[in-house]
């Protein structure tokens, strides 16, 4: 896998910081003319062969600015690719709104890597199965992509794998709110991708990425830390 040798900033922060709704925030950046990843390239086959043999690339987006004292913490996030018949789909959550962190926001299972995780993607399979009931037996883990550091400070690996359709998830009321899924070759096309900016306290102004998907009568809204992997996982398998 290649890295970046210097880190991009998403100038993401959180609802609460903002000073407006980031739903609301004036889009700065539509459809960049960037061509979608073709729907050869979104077959499980392909996936595998790009993740076994990965290209140069450079991520788009590394790290967003510190804005707490907490100190760096060890993340990883399960990215679940779910082979549907009508086509590949990625499994995103809705955070509870009383959590302490990121809450409410559109988010892949996932949370801190503990001491007794083997490795990151053994913290990815553990946290989905805590917080939506996916089984590692329906997971077939593809590989990783570069970190991504938050505003709270967590260093989060991406860990991308496949998930076979016949799964039942057991949603964990405490963490999330709701569980769906947004079709791949979607996300995947940055014609559905939106660049945000906001003024800041400071004199500068935060940027984010967002990609609302309209899903029947509701739109999830996924924005910033979300938004950032989906397009570093855009630049990977685009390159």
């Amino acid at each position: 896998m290649q890295f970046a040798p210097v880190e991009p900033v998403n100038a993401v922060v959180p609802p609460t910081l903002l000073p407006i709704d980031p739903r609301k925030a004036p889009v700065v950046g539509g459809p960049d003319g960037l061509p979608a990843v073709a729907p050869s390239q979104l077959r499980p086959d392909a996936l595998r062969k790009r993740f076994a043999t990965p290209p140069e690339w450079t991520p788009e987006l590394r790290r967003e600015p510190r804005l707490t004292d907490r100190a760096p913490a060890q993340a990883a996030v399960l990215v679940p690719i779910v082979q549907r018949p009508q086509g590949a789909a990625v499994l995103l959550t809705e955070r509870t709104a009383h959590l302490s962190n990121h809450s409410g926001q559109v988010a892949f299972p996932g949370g801190r890597v503990d001491p007794e995780d083997a490795n990151v993607a053994a913290a990815a399979l553990r946290e989905a199965w805590e917080e939506v009931g996916l089984s590692a037996h329906f997971i077939e883990v593809l590989g990783s992509l570069p970190t991504y550091t938050t505003v709270t400070s967590f260093v989060v690996t991406p860990v991308v794998a496949l998930v076979k359709p016949d799964f039942e998830l057991t949603i964990n009321p405490y963490e999330v709110a709701l569980a769906f899924e947004v079709p791949l070759a979607w996300l995947m096309d940055p014609a559905n991708h939106r660049r945000h900016t906001v003024p800041a306290p400071d004199g500068t102004r935060r940027e984010w990425y967002s990609m609302p998907y309209q899903d029947g009568a509701e739109e999830r809204f996924v924005w910033g830390a979300t938004a950032g992997m989906l397009r570093n996982l855009y630049r990977f398998l685009a390159a």
